[in-house]
């Protein structure tokens, strides 16, 4: 029997693939996936059938498994991270449904980026938090701004995904301009680039200090709440228990 799984790989490790998704990207006949991403997991893919492309070719990639799968293949669409994060499951199954597709199609689940930051800077989300891209891609900048406006005023800690591209070096900039109209400036924030990757990089620092920093597409940014505190090296936001 075909099928499409859309399968989360974490931050390509393969100690930090999941034994589903291990299982998944081995049964499958054709793996579809973003080159960078496909790099990762090379030594499982040998003698399938592979699709690789760049940046922003997804619905081509989506159209593509779909075919495969007409075809009678197991197809594995890799995502990095959480597919359901980000990630590729929500178009994959938009085209199934818009293509009257009565496919057998699974969400694998991965470890998202913002598990693998916040493991890196302690435990700076043990309270409610919101996780915000900051690409203007496919969200218009005005709503970007609003989320992270009510979000900052409603005290979450907020993990940024996406803060900055060579498109737009200053989004970031703006993003912590607008969290200090409701966040005070000394506000504890970890940066974290490559979690889990060659090149891995770790900053502890403050709301106000944080855009002097380089971030980048593989960056993570966590703002800390007002009851986020440094201690030692570690960042965190206590539950609440009392010790």
């Amino acid at each position: 029997m075909s099928w499409i799984k859309v399968v989360g790989i974490g931050p390509g490790c393969m100690d930090d693939l999941t034994p589903r998704a291990l299982r998944a990207i081995v049964e499958a006949n054709a793996v579809v996936g973003y080159v960078k991403y496909l790099k990762f997991i090379d030594s499982l893919v040998e003698g399938k059938t592979v699709v690789a492309s760049g940046m922003r070719t997804e619905a081509e990639r989506c159209k593509k498994a779909i075919e495969l799968y007409k075809k009678g293949l197991k197809v594995s669409v890799i995502s990095g991270g959480d597919p359901g994060i980000y990630g590729m499951a929500g178009l994959l199954l938009e085209l199934a449904v818009k293509e009257g597709l009565r496919a057998e199609i699974e969400v694998v689940p991965g470890i998202t980026a913002l598990n693998f930051a916040s493991s890196l800077l302690g435990a700076p989300i043990m309270q409610d938090f919101a996780a915000i891209s900051l690409s203007d891609h496919l969200t218009p900048w005005q709503i970007i701004e609003k989320r992270l406006d009510m979000a900052a005023a409603a005290d979450f800690v907020i993990a940024l995904y996406n803060p900055a591209s060579s498109e737009r070096p200053e989004s970031f900039r703006k993003a912590c301009d607008i969290l200090m109209k409701h966040k005070k400036a000394d506000t504890p924030v970890g940066i974290v680039k490559n979690a889990f990757r060659e090149g891995e990089w770790v900053k502890l620092t403050t709301l106000f200090e944080a855009p002097d920093y380089p971030v980048d597409m593989n960056t993570i940014v966590i703002v800390g709440s007002s009851s986020t505190k440094v201690m030692g090296n570690w960042m965190i936001t206590p539950r609440g228990y009392e010790i």
